[in-house]
């Protein structure tokens, strides 16, 4: 007699536990694959706000002028445009103060920088730690699953006199599906972590590098922000 051994089938005779390994499996890769697609979005657009900023930045405009625009445009500005206006906000407060030292302006400024580094930073390293949750956890409860629905299944032929690869057969492949499923939810969830991880890196060396730039440019014009310092 033939035997029905597609998923469905397999799963709606597996035992109850391994039916709630792949539940809590399934909606694990739906959350996953959400967090996937936020994140290759949110990673694009941080880009092109950058890059825009960039522009903006060396297109010849003063500091000052772009100060006012970062302030006006704060809610919707890229991570680089708020770590320049973040300096920005605390050289132009010491300056205030009639502090001319161009070291104690400068190290201000880039104290200012780095704490708003690590806040972009946080922000845009959202979800990875559950990225990497999902990748290292994710077999091993497809594994439990497993585990559990072959106990299962030798369990129930304890009391037959006769076991053939037919009986023995249908609770294994019921319960390798758990382990089939945990490895794919965590399958997509590593390589999107490992490319996530390489684009951030990228965006992080790059606002570090706009930062020591920046640093140097407010370093050449201490004094003269009032005019057009670079």
């Amino acid at each position: 007699m033939n035997q029905d051994f597609s998923i469905v089938t397999l799963l709606m005779n597996a035992s109850w536990v391994v039916q709630l390994v792949v539940l809590i499996l399934f909606l694990v890769s739906i959350t996953s694959w959400s967090a996937i697609f936020k994140k290759i979005f949110s990673l694009k657009k941080i880009k092109a706000l950058n890059e825009e900023f960039e522009r903006e930045f060396w297109s010849g405009k003063s500091l000052n002028e772009l100060f006012g625009a970062a302030s006006q445009n704060a809610r919707t500005a890229g991570p680089m445009e708020r770590i320049f206006a973040s300096g920005m906000r605390e050289y132009q407060k010491l300056r205030e103060r009639r502090i001319t030292d161009p070291s104690v302006l400068v190290d201000a400024a880039n104290r200012a920088m780095r704490a708003s580094l690590q806040r972009e930073m946080d922000d845009i390293e959202s979800s990875l730690s559950w990225l990497a949750s999902v990748g290292s956890v994710s077999p091993y409860v497809g594994l439990f699953g497993t585990v559990w629905g072959i106990m299962h299944a030798f369990t129930g032929l304890a009391a037959l006199q006769q076991v053939t690869l037919a009986k023995v057969a249908p609770g294994i492949a019921e319960a390798l599906v758990a382990t089939a499923i945990g490895l794919f939810a965590a399958i997509p969830a590593v390589l999107a972590f490992n490319r996530f991880a390489r684009d951030i890196d990228r965006i992080s060396i790059r606002m570090e590098t706009f930062m020591e730039e920046f640093s140097n440019i407010l370093q050449r014009n201490v004094g003269s922000l009032t005019q057009s310092p670079h």
